[in-house]
């Protein structure tokens, strides 16, 4: 019971960061006219900011490796962003062009490899680095099948630079779950 307590103490922290977070831009409003999110834009960020905070809660619940909860941090952080981002703006043009849905991809080997490896740092190794050659590839695939033009708005060069940074994040990612596992912490 007591471990259960525990675990709905965490999510309650987490549900109260979420709704700090969330008004942020909600106070924003009240004073600019740059800010102007519906209510779906605060359902949306809502369940992001929860959900991402939950998968971490969860993941590292059992673990007493910094390292491995820092490689998890990151890990989510770095899935939190290229949704965000994705949703938002776009990264291969805009948030409408469906090169855009290859990142669904990115995030179906982070998932598929992360249940795979059991979560254990090791194997997580090699999901997330399997994770940032996924996104690395992307704008690669997306030219070869979609032909963007140099008139989008990041430019060619800009999605090969961003989509480098966070594939760059995930394998930082990678590392530091290598270091959890080299200091025994196999499990979760």
């Amino acid at each position: 019971m007591d471990r259960m307590q525990s675990l709905k103490r965490e999510v309650w922290f987490v549900a109260i960061g979420t709704a700090a977070l969330l008004l942020i831009p909600l106070v924003a409003m009240q004073f600019t006219t740059e800010v102007d999110w519906s209510p779906f834009d605060f359902a949306v960020m809502g369940t992001l900011l929860f959900g991402s905070g939950v998968i971490y809660v969860l993941v590292t619940r059992s673990s007493r490796s910094l390292a491995y909860k820092l490689a998890t941090g990151l890990a989510v952080l770095t899935s939190f962003l290229l949704i965000w981002i994705t949703l938002a703006v776009g990264i291969i043009g805009s948030e409408d062009n469906p090169a855009n849905s290859l990142y669904l991809g990115v995030l179906a080997v982070e998932g598929i490899g992360a249940a795979i490896a059991l979560f254990r740092a090791p194997r997580m190794v090699y999901a997330m680095f399997a994770t940032a050659l996924a996104m690395f590839l992307v704008p690669i695939v997306a030219m070869l099948i979609w032909r963007p033009s140099f008139d989008d708005p990041l430019g060619i060069i800009g999605v090969l630079v961003l989509n480098s940074v966070i594939a760059a994040m995930f394998g930082a990612s990678a590392l530091l779950y290598r270091r959890a596992g080299s200091a025994g912490s196999t499990s979760t």
